[in-house]
């Protein structure tokens, strides 16, 4: 609860007043924001390294595979973090883990793989944009709509 009383602390030294509604949802969203960070650090690393390892190859397709990999392990490491810091249920609330962690992956297939590949091609293949800066410009759409598909289904 560390971080919701600094984000309260903030709130106050700004003299901003919000509903204990509007307080609460935006902490979360800024918890939210935090694992966000983690994550897409962690989706970008994975990302380059995938990048760098198959380069000897030559493969027209090495970013679709570098998607793919950086996707299956940030969506495990998002989950993890968004469900015990950011979507915790109150005492006596039950959570099916594996509908959640399906609904999440369903969540971030349509933002993480299928939107970010269908962005990557045009980025790369159309505009001529390096494949190392395309994944961070996706990040600009998904972001959002990670959020919203997270708040209001996967985690609900």
């Amino acid at each position: 609860m560390a971080m919701d009383d600094f984000i309260r602390r903030v709130l106050k030294i700004f003299h901003i007043r919000l509903s204990e509604g509007k307080e609460t949802a935006l902490i979360q969203f800024v918890k939210f924001g935090i694992v966000g960070v983690s994550n897409t650090l962690l989706s970008y690393a994975i990302n380059v390294v995938i990048l760098l390892a198959l380069s000897p190859l030559k493969l027209s397709w090495d970013y679709f595979a570098a998607n793919v990999v950086a996707f299956i392990l940030s969506v495990a490491w998002s989950f993890f973090w968004n469900n015990k810091y950011v979507f915790v249920k109150k005492d006596g609330e039950k959570r099916n883990i594996w509908a959640a962690l399906l609904k999440t992956y369903i969540s971030y297939a349509l933002t993480g793989l299928v939107l970010a590949n269908v962005l990557s091609y045009i980025w790369i293949d159309v505009v001529g944009i390096s494949k190392f800066i395309a994944p961070l410009l996706n990040l600009i759409i998904s972001v959002p709509v990670n959020f919203l598909m997270n708040k209001l289904w996967a985690f609900k």
